[in-house]
């Protein structure tokens, strides 16, 4: 009777976003409760349960869950500190067990860590032993680094984006798991790091040209051998040395198959990726095609504060832009401001309010930005999310009418790749002129299908697609589009376990 360990930590960080991520910022499930929730939602731990539940003879020993609110700034010290402790004290007061599935995302960072994850799976080996199977899903997402590698027997990753293989990114993790324990397969990984960062709508899986090499990746996995395969891409915004575009193939003990396989992989994504940037509007041109528009709904893409990548959500750049163009349509706007949702709550609903909006948290690129209007609805900010039905939790929130702009008005950040949030608040997007969206993709039908149009914005923001405009330190050099005439040497570095 095999005992499964379950463990996950997961936040996705950008390093240019000033505010730091914290302790509060995070969900942490112990034991059952972990069981319990992720059976009821479509994550990648809930596709894992779904095998292993299916599996006879499994028993599932669940540890600690740390999953983030929301994605942010770097995570700090005490924070990760805290929840690191958390999880390897349930690790270490597990009992004896035959395999470990770790969700991880792969773009965390703390102030002194650029690798927290490869460090919780070192400290993980040390209580567990060398010989226990771990077997992690990443992010396509997530940095890849030779130290997730040395220290797990094999690695799986979403192949999609917009991303909707959570759930089975967990089953084909759990599966592969159960082949390793039962020794029925030996896993040797190939990676091939590639010297991109990239963004756009040519990593769209289904139709960009990031597809031929997600392609030859989902075609080898689903081959007779191929155990796991994967393009990923890596946060941008996340500058630690690590940083870089990774393809990995795992296959069962045979290293020469991996390594010319994550080769071809890695050679598929380098022949188009000059392609993957994304066009920007200029925040007045963005302004004067949405005043022009006259009919339909123009979405106004602010990907530059994505906080599903980690900026702070309180980008007022677009809104203030609007403004001062004279926009005298509708339009719906997320933003994050705790002290303009407290003026709410203290006014009540159907009051009248004068505030300030924005430039709280990343005071250097945003200044507060002065309105008045009238207070239209109060929640406390749990809400499931469309994609996953996770619980998300905006913290306190207030709708605010200022003339024909709305304003979602959030404590904190939460993720923004779908339609839950305004859905949760009585706002229909197709309902209004203009909405601003701060994810750089969605699921089509949530918007592409119907906007009149999509308009990439070039707006100030820590997680801007304009990569040269954020000030790399820390990754290696030269990268493109960072440097002019980046060279790609490919090589293919082997890790395995137990040959």
């Amino acid at each position: 009777m095999p005992k499964i360990l379950i463990a996950e930590c997961k936040q996705e960080v950008s390093t240019f976003n000033p505010h730091l991520s914290g302790y509060e910022d995070f969900t942490l499930r112990h034991g059952q409760t972990i069981l319990d929730y992720h059976r009821q939602v479509r994550s990648e731990v809930g596709g894992a349960l779904n095998v292993l539940d299916a599996t006879p003879g499994v028993e599932l020993v669940p540890t600690c869950s740390a999953h983030f609110i929301t994605s942010g700034g770097t995570l700090a010290d005490a924070a990760f500190e805290r929840i690191a402790e958390e999880i390897l004290s349930s690790i270490k007061s597990a009992p004896p067990v035959d395999g470990i599935y770790f969700s991880l995302h792969g773009a965390m960072a703390t102030q002194s860590l650029a690798d927290p994850e490869g460090w919780l799976l070192e400290q993980t080996r040390k209580i567990v032993g060398e010989t226990v199977p771990i077997v992690i899903s990443l992010d396509l997402h997530g940095i890849l680094t030779e130290l997730m590698l040395e220290q797990s027997d094999a690695a799986v990753a979403f192949h999609t984006y917009p991303h909707v293989d959570f759930f089975s990114t967990g089953e084909r993790s759990a599966r592969l798991l159960l082949r390793i324990v039962a020794g029925a397969v030996k896993p040797v990984t190939a990676l091939v790091r590639v010297p991109a960062l990239v963004r756009g709508d040519e990593l769209i899986t289904a139709s960009g040209s990031i597809r031929h090499a997600v392609e030859a990746a989902v075609a080898f996995e689903q081959s007779a051998d191929g155990l796991s395969a994967a393009m990923m891409w890596g946060n941008p915004f996340t500058d630690v040395p690590a940083l870089a575009s990774n393809s990995f193939v795992v296959t069962d003990n045979d290293p020469a198959l991996a390594e010319r396989e994550a080769l071809r992989i890695a050679g598929l994504f380098w022949e188009h990726h000059e392609k993957m940037q994304v066009p920007l509007t200029s925040l007045a041109d963005a302004a004067q095609q949405t005043i022009e528009n006259t009919s339909g709904t123009i979405v106004l893409v602010d990907a530059a504060d994505a906080t599903s990548s980690g900026a702070s959500g309180d980008s007022n750049a677009i809104l203030r832009a609007l403004l001062d163009a004279g926009y005298a349509g509708t339009a719906l706007i997320p933003i994050v401001d705790a002290a303009a949702v407290e003026a709410a709550f203290r006014a009540g609903i159907g009051q009248e309010i004068s505030t300030t909006v924005g430039g709280a948290l990343d005071p250097a690129r945003f200044k507060p930005l002065p309105i008045t209007g009238r207070v239209r609805m109060l929640s406390d900010g749990w809400f499931h999310s469309e994609t996953t039905r996770e619980l998300w939790q905006a913290g306190n929130t207030a709708v605010i009418q200022a003339g024909g702009i709305t304003l979602i008005v959030t404590s904190r950040a939460v993720s923004l790749y779908d339609r839950a949030l305004f859905y949760a608040h009585g706002c229909d997007p197709q309902h209004f002129g203009a909405v601003v969206v701060k994810s750089p993709q969605c699921e089509r039908h949530m918007f592409k299908d119907w906007a009149a149009r999509y308009i990439d914005v070039d707006a100030p923001g820590s997680t801007s697609a304009n990569l040269r405009s954020l000030g790399h330190t820390r990754c290696a050099r030269p990268m493109f589009p960072l440097d002019p005439e980046v060279p790609f040497q490919p090589q293919a570095r082997l890790f395995q376990r137990h040959p």
